[in-house]
């Protein structure tokens, strides 16, 4: 598993104090998925790398279908390098997926309606 470490420097010099650890599973982006795939679909098929802590296809808001990529999160560092090995560029009920670690969401400006 990952940890994510908090620090805080002091005032006066260069050493850093540990305020809060995370401990997390590791988190892939999986791109490229069919739309008919589900969160169990995706769960069962990942699931052959190893424990899969989590796993959410992202959906469109406006027509709730699938926009064709998700997220899975597996136990162990181990089983997502075993994962991304595994998948990526494999085929996925007829479409080719992409599998890489996922990385933090860039902020993003707020969306304006000029129409």
């Amino acid at each position: 598993m990952s940890s994510v470490c908090k620090l805080s420097q002091k005032e006066s010099g260069s050493s850093y104090k540990v305020i809060n650890t995370i401990t997390m599973a590791k988190k892939l982006y999986v791109g490229g998925l069919p739309y008919t795939t589900n969160e169990e679909r995706l769960k069962e098929f990942f699931s052959q790398a190893g424990n899969v802590a989590s796993a959410a296809v992202i959906m469109d808001k406006m027509t709730g279908r699938s926009r064709g990529f998700g997220f899975v999160e597996m136990t162990t560092d181990e089983e997502a390098q075993n994962a991304i090995k595994m998948f990526n560029g494999a085929e996925m009920d007829g479409r080719k997926i992409i599998v890489n670690e996922a990385r933090e969401m860039e902020e993003r400006k707020p969306r304006t309606n000029n129409w």
